[in-house]
């Protein structure tokens, strides 16, 4: 495994995380907006947050209006090693899987 998807799978090892994750899948949010919606304070919201975007997960945006807000979204293309990965493992266990119910079959 490569240290990007060891970071990846690292950070989406919290379920705070995963549920940020959930949460920008359906659009972009302040980071307010996610803390509340999670129950989190504003400190743990920030740790959350700056995992997952060392992991370069996410990206952030300051709106032109107020460059103190932050808009946080999905960075596009930041799960395809993940898929990649997931695709070839499952591969694997399919085709060992298929190797072992033949070889069951022949015994029988």
């Amino acid at each position: 495994m490569s240290a990007g998807l060891d970071r990846t799978l690292a950070a989406l090892a919290d379920p705070h995380r995963r549920r940020v994750v959930d949460l920008l899948g359906q659009g972009p949010r302040r980071a307010g907006e996610l803390a509340g919606e999670l129950g989190l304070t504003p400190p743990a919201m920030s740790r959350h947050l700056r995992v997952l975007r060392q992991a370069d997960l996410i990206e952030d945006t300051h709106p032109a209006f107020d460059t103190r807000v932050r808009i946080y979204a999905l960075k596009p293309g930041a799960m395809d090693e993940l898929k990649t990965w997931l695709e070839r493992t499952e591969r694997g266990w399919a085709e060992q899987l298929a190797a072992f119910r033949a070889h069951l079959e022949r015994e029988e």
